[in-house]
């Protein structure tokens, strides 16, 4: 009798049905695990280790197969059944009977994955899962409720950039954008990505109504579509719930942590919240009279539910802001926020947002830069979709002097964020503060480029040719400005370094009609910068009038807490100009002392104590602080030496112009 082939072997011990049973059982497991571990936050390693086992238990089967067979009786060597094929047989008909549960099973999971996409349409191709948000178009009769249709889309932007298997694009670079535009794929490759979620808004009493779909921009295909009907005490969870269908939708594997941070429900108080969506619909203006707004509708949103995390959180943002900028910079705004901070931190010590609140403290309220880029770190671990965070470690690094890493770090967040105008000008700042002018103004040109409609990024363009001392290409772009009060400072710089003081006197006296005593540090300097105009034009008790006036309000700050860099150097400028020098040097030293760790303002700060040392005539002093002014990163430029009138005391001494001199020619060798 002929012995049987290996291929008959293989069917008779039943190898091949092992093997077919295997990969089927084997299949079914790994997608339980990538689908139920990350629920009960199961670290991803350990699904790797059940793939891992999976494959390495593959060859163990198929040798056990091949030697042992499964019987009534339990594992039993092959060969000792030899003789008794029926047994063999039995075991091959309870493999099919397996096989064929196995692979019902697998067709259930298959059809019910299929069965998560309301459209039938295809889903995306694994990676293709980049998408936008654009401006949710409100439909409410009441135009007053525009502020509503932002913030659900902003609420939901944020559930989804807290999605690491997605890439989402921030509001900043979408804002521009219509809410249902012609164009999409157009849209969808200026911003670089392969989706885009459109969405409307209606608010009518206590009731709320909001479509949103998905849609796949180059193939137009709709991917999910649903509309949600609630109403305001009920509107909670909707955002969460849209981040969760479309992550679906788009095949994003979330881990446990991811699930929960979706789920979350940020408020209960419908009054909280709708002073909450009001704080986010001023906040994303990115303006000072907004954030003022903005700080206004958190402080309701928190006392109306003081457990509201997140209101807390970007209460911290905008009170930061503001307290940096002068507005109010007490003592007493600086333990406000301390307590902001923490109450964020001790209600979700998890939450990104939390993280970012605390980073701001400590690098706008403490100056505490290692521990602030310590925080905006763990935001970014949390909020992986955060340009903002990773924007935000590069401007604390560029106040440690850190401009390779600082300059990196914005580059990084314009690839993730590749419409967002503000990472371009931070770009522009770092080169212009390295006295690379032309540099800055290509980053410049990209923001414009992205916002043409901007006359402010004009302005900037004006304000760096006249750090380079070109005043003529300064002079061209101003001409072109439209009649802007927020652009005001650009002509007063150039018509100071013009020497047209009438010009400046006038521009100051309209600015001055603009604000009034709540606008923090910027009034003391500009009665300043009107008695230096009225001074320089030698009309001087005109100068003296605007003089005192600028000393009354800047120590009536000093009263009340206020001590800030720029209050420091206006006021030592002041005393120059009333002639008080000693008051006036003393002023200088404090601005630089007030600078701390700062190195970005640190070399500002040096630059105002050399003004006026300029203005109270200790030469000397300027002429030793003015070499190493010019080689620090952000300290004095050409364009201010040359033309500035702040520097006429200077200008009869050899040595002054031996410096300038020096400085142009080191300006005019390649970077």
């Amino acid at each position: 009798m002929s012995r049987p082939s290996f291929w008959e072997q293989l069917k008779r011990r039943n190898v091949l049905r092992v093997g077919a049973f295997y990969a089927g059982a084997s299949w079914l497991v790994v997608q339980v695990a990538t689908q139920v571990f990350p629920f009960f936050e199961v670290p991803d390693w350990a699904v790797r280790w059940v793939v891992i086992a999976c494959v390495l238990g593959a060859p163990i089967a198929l040798v056990l197969s091949w030697f042992y067979e499964l019987t009534p009786d339990g594992l039993v060597r092959e060969s000792e059944l030899a003789a008794d094929a029926s047994l063999t047989r039995g075991t091959g008909g309870r493999l099919d009977r397996w096989i064929i549960a196995v692979l019902a099973l697998a067709v259930v999971v298959l059809v019910a994955s299929l069965l998560t996409r309301r459209d039938g349409a295809a889903g995306p191709a694994p990676g293709d899962n980049s998408i936008a948000v654009l401006p949710f178009e409100s439909l409410s009769d009441d135009k007053s409720n525009a502020y509503f249709a932002l913030g659900i889309q902003d609420e939901i932007l944020t559930r989804l950039s807290k999605i690491g298997a997605l890439r989402v694009i921030s509001r900043t670079s979408t804002a521009r954008y219509s809410s249902n535009p012609d164009n999409l794929p157009e849209i969808a490759e200026k911003l670089g990505v392969a989706n885009v979620l459109e969405g409307s808004v209606q608010r009518a009493g206590n009731s709320v109504r909001i479509n949103v779909q998905l849609i796949h921009a180059a193939s137009d295909t709709h991917l999910w579509a649903e509309t949600y009907e609630r109403r305001l005490d009920d509107i909670f969870s909707v955002e969460g719930e849209v981040a969760q269908a479309i992550a679906t939708a788009l095949n994003a594997k979330l881990s446990g942590q991811e699930h929960q941070a979706l789920n979350d429900l940020p408020t209960r108080n419908p009054e909280a919240y709708d002073a909450y969506l009001r704080g986010i619909s001023q906040e994303t203006r990115y303006n000072f009279d907004s954030y003022v707004s903005a700080q206004r509708h958190y402080e309701a949103a928190v006392k109306a539910d003081p457990d509201f995390a997140l209101a807390w959180a970007h209460l911290v943002v905008v009170h930061s802001y503001l307290y940096l900028n002068g507005f109010d910079s007490t003592a007493e705004s600086l333990q406000r926020m301390k307590h902001e901070t923490d109450t964020a931190m001790r209600l979700q010590p998890e939450l990104g947002e939390a993280w970012l609140a605390r980073g701001y403290y400590d690098y706008r309220g403490l100056l505490d830069f290692d521990a602030a880029v310590e925080a905006f770190e763990q935001a970014a671990r949390r909020l992986p979709n955060s340009g903002e965070a990773i924007a935000a470690i590069a401007y604390v690094q560029r106040r440690q002097g850190k401009w390779d890493e600082a300059l990196q770090h914005l580059q990084n967040a314009a690839q993730l964020d590749p419409q967002n105008l503000s990472h371009f000008t931070g770009i522009a700042e770092i080169h212009c503060a390295l006295r690379h002018y032309a540099q800055a103004q290509q980053a410049l040109d990209r923001a414009i480029e992205i916002a043409p409609d901007r006359p402010a990024l004009r302005a900037q363009k004006a304000d760096y040719y006249r750090a380079a001392g070109d005043l003529d290409a300064a002079q061209q772009v101003i001409d072109a400005l439209p009649d802007d009060p927020e652009l005001i400072m650009t002509r007063v710089q150039q018509k100071l370094y013009r020497r047209d003081y009438d010009g400046v006197i006038a521009l100051s006296r309209r600015l001055l009609s603009l604000h009034d005593d709540n606008f923090g540090d910027q009034l003391p300097s500009l009665y300043s910068l009107l008695g230096g105009a009225q001074m320089f034009a030698n009309r001087p008790e005109l100068a003296r009038d605007a003089f005192v006036e600028s000393r009354r309000l800047a120590l009536d700050l000093r009263a009340k807490g206020a001590d800030t860099i720029g209050l420091a150097g206006n006021l030592g400028l002041t005393e120059a100009g009333l002639g008080n020098d000693e008051a006036a040097l003393a002023e200088g030293r404090r601005a630089v002392e007030l600078a701390g760790p700062d190195r970005y303002m640190r070399a500002q700060a040096e630059v105002m104590q050399a003004q006026i040392e300029a203005v109270a005539g200790a030469t000397e002093s300027v002429l030793q602080r003015l070499p190493r002014l010019l080689r620090e990163p952000n300290g004095a430029n050409i364009g201010d030496l040359r033309y500035s009138p702040v520097w006429d005391s200077l200008r009869g001494d050899a040595r002054f112009a031996q410096l300038l001199a020096q400085a142009e020619r080191e300006a005019a060798a390649p970077n």
